[in-house]
Order: structure tokens, then sequence, then C-alpha cells
């Protein structure tokens, strides 16, 4: 029992190695492309908050791909059938988010999760055990988050680039841009990561207080609190003719790489606290049957120990292999500037934001993709990069049907080794 966890912990320390290696750079790509921060220094800031996150917030998403994506009804009276699929799962997301990497090729790890379930699931139960409704609804997402993510952000970049950076002051206009631009990037990414961080205290105050608040007053009043700070901070920052006591060659791209810095470390965090559950939610559901002998429903408790090391995982293949991809979406699809960059992470937040209100299943990876390309339009079509894309967009279509087929063959082969 004790070597089959300990593979099995391997294991998903792996697929999260991997997972750290590929998926950040929907973090920091955009940021290390356009100089807003060096490669060093964007290694060390995601790593922080990407294991922060993970640790702190992982826990949900990561209970919800354990007990649903994967019929646990299906397999109440065969528990060892369920736990050899999640290692087939944990292996084939890892292989595959490997091969991708070492391309340079951004894929999405919930998309392999979801390929590799159902392909040890079909093996397993028959055809009918697969949530195709799910598999339409991703293929709906593969084509609809780069074209949202893409229109959102040429919209975004050609108002920066009509009323700031193509003006004869550019920081007068700046200026007076800075209290919309800090209500921006405080509105969109605080909907994402403000909840998960101000929810213990609205607990606090409700059950330890007694004073009875909406769920939402405490993130509202921190993002009003937090947007003027930043308005003010931003303004000084502005009116600063020196830095380390050089003049600034250009206030105005230096401020947006502050702003583009900030929208990066919310993207990391909030990548942390729900990415991470693809590699340890198969962790998770094979250390709750081999203690209780029984499938995982609902209540799922995920042990601490399991959140750190999917946090050290990701942290790990982060700074050892994050390169190549960080490079792909900063570098290799069009030139970015922070301004720039700050807008194809806006239009990326705020797609995801949409599709989770719509209830689509769509890709981090994704929609910056489509925000760097709709950058691009804006700019000249002619910088674009078409054959990066191309490889990026194989890698897209094949990433569920590959990891399927690898985790139906690994399935089978398991089978018949330890029947």
């Amino acid at each position: 029992m004790l070597i089959t966890l300990l593979f099995v912990a391997l294991l998903a320390f792996y697929v999260a190695w991997n997972l750290g290696a590929n998926d950040v750079a929907n973090a920091m790509g955009t940021s290390v492309g356009s100089k807003a921060v060096t490669l060093k220094q964007a290694i060390i800031i995601a790593g922080v908050l990407e294991f922060t996150g993970a640790v702190l917030f992982g826990h949900e998403v990561t209970e919800t791909l354990a007990t649903k994506i994967a019929n646990p009804a299906l397999f109440a009276a065969t528990p060892q059938i369920l736990v050899t699929g999640m290692v087939t799962v944990l292996i084939s997301c890892g292989v595959w988010l490997q091969i991708a990497t070492s391309r340079g090729l951004p894929v999405s790890s919930s998309h392999a999760v979801v390929g590799a379930i159902a392909g040890f699931s079909w093996v397993a139960l028959g055809v009918g055990a697969i949530d195709w409704a799910s598999i339409g609804l991703i293929s709906i997402g593969w084509v609809l988050t780069p074209l949202i993510s893409g229109a959102i952000a040429a919209l975004f970049y050609s108002q920066i680039k009509h009323w700031i950076l193509d003006q004869p002051n550019q920081v007068v206009q700046l200026q007076e841009w800075i209290p919309w631009l800090s209500t921006a990037l405080l509105g969109v990414f605080g909907v994402i990561v403000l909840p998960s961080l101000t929810q213990p205290l609205t607990n606090f105050v409700i059950e330890q207080v007694g004073f009875t608040i909406p769920s939402h007053d405490i993130p509202l009043l921190t993002g009003a609190v937090a947007a003027v700070g930043l308005t003010i901070i931003s303004w000084r920052q502005l009116g600063d003719k020196r830095d380390k006591g050089e003049i600034l060659p250009n206030p105005v791209e230096r401020l947006f790489a502050r702003f583009q810095l900030l929208s990066a470390c919310f993207v990391a965090f909030a990548h942390g606290s729900n990415d991470v559950g693809n590699a340890i939610a198969p962790l998770a559901a094979i250390v709750y049957i081999n203690r209780t002998g029984s499938v995982p429903t609902d209540g799922l408790t995920i042990p601490l120990w399991i959140l750190i090391l999917g946090g050290a995982g990701i942290v790990g293949g982060l700074a050892v292999w994050g390169k190549k991809v960080i490079a792909t979406i900063g570098e290799n699809i069009i030139v970015l500037q922070p301004s720039s960059g700050f807008c194809a992470e806006l239009a990326t937040a705020t797609t995801i934001l949409i599709a989770s209100r719509l209830g689509l299943p769509v890709s981090t990876s994704h929609a910056l993709v489509g925000g760097v390309v709709g950058i691009g339009l804006v700019q000249n079509i002619k910088s674009i990069k078409f054959q990066t894309l191309k490889g990026i967009a194989a890698a897209w279509l094949i990433t569920i049907p590959v990891s399927a087929l690898l985790s139906a063959a690994i399935f089978s082969i398991a089978r018949i080794l330890f029947r």
C-alpha cells in the first residue's frame, strides 16, 4: 500500500512539474516578452504566487475534479478500477505535457485531463461512460476562446493606442486614464482573486463578530480601496522623472510595465489555485479509496501534504523547464511592449470571467494566445508569426485525442498485467 501511494505521489509530482513548465507561461509569458520583468524575476514571482495559490485555495477545484469528472457511481462496485484509471490519467497527462513543453507549445492541462479520463473510461466501461456533452463544450471553447479574447484585446489596445500612445503628449493623456486603467485592472482580476482572498475575513466577521454581511461586500470594498491606492501611487510614479538617478526613457511604457506585472501576479495566484487540481485530483481520489475502500463522492477532504506536493511540483517545473513556453507566448508570436502585454492579460482575464459565467470550460492558454494575436492585428498583421501559430493550433487540436489514446492504451496494458 505504501509503495503504491509513493508511486502515485511521484506521478502527481511529475504532472505538476510539467504543468508548471507549460501552463505558468500563461501568467508570465507576456511580461517577460514585453521586458516588464526578466525571466529570473518572473520565475521567482510566479513560483511564490503559484505555490501560495495552490496550497491555500487549491482544494475546491481538486475536489471537483476528483469527484465529478469520472462518475463515481459507475465505479462504486469496483473502486480498484478507478484507482488504475486515475494512475493512467497521471501518466498520460504528464507525458503529453512534457512532449508539448519540449517543443515550446502551450497546451491546456485541463483538456489533457478530460481526454485521459475519457480514454480510460471508454476502455473500462464502454463508450456510454464518456460525458460527450462536456467534450462538445470543450470543442466549442477551442474555437470561441481565442476569438473572444482576441476581439477584447484588440478593443482594449486600440483604445489605449488611440487615446494615449498615438497622442503627442502621452504622459498627460496617461494621467487622465490612470483611474480607469486601475479600475479595469483591479475590477477584472479582483473578481477572480479577491473573493478567495477575503473569504476568511468574511467568515470571521459573520461567525465571530456576529455581523451578517453579503459575501461580496468585503471584496468590493477591498477592490475599491486598492483601485484608489493604485491610482494615487501611479500618479506619483508618473510624475517622478527619475528612476535610480536616470531619466526614464519612456515613462508611459514603464508605468504600463508595473500594471502588467501586477496583472501577471494575479494570473499566477489564480492559476495556482485552479490548475493544481489537474495534477493532484487523481492522487486525492486514490488516497481516499485506499483509506476507505470506497470511491469518493461529495465532501472529499484534500490533505495538506497533497496540496504542498502539487504546489512544489508546479514551482520546480516552472524553474527548470518553463523557459521554452514562456518564450513562445512572449516573443515568438509578436513583439510585445508593456502596454500591449497588459492588454493581452486583461483580455485573457475578461474572457475567462465571461466563460465562467456562461459555464463554458475554456483554456487560459487559448485565451492568452488569442489576446496576443488580437494585439498583432491592431499593430500590423505582418508582425504576427503565423508559423508559430500553426504549431500551437495543431497542439490544441490533438490534446484531447492524444491524451485519450495514451490513457486508453496504458489502461489496457495495466488491466492485463494486474488482472
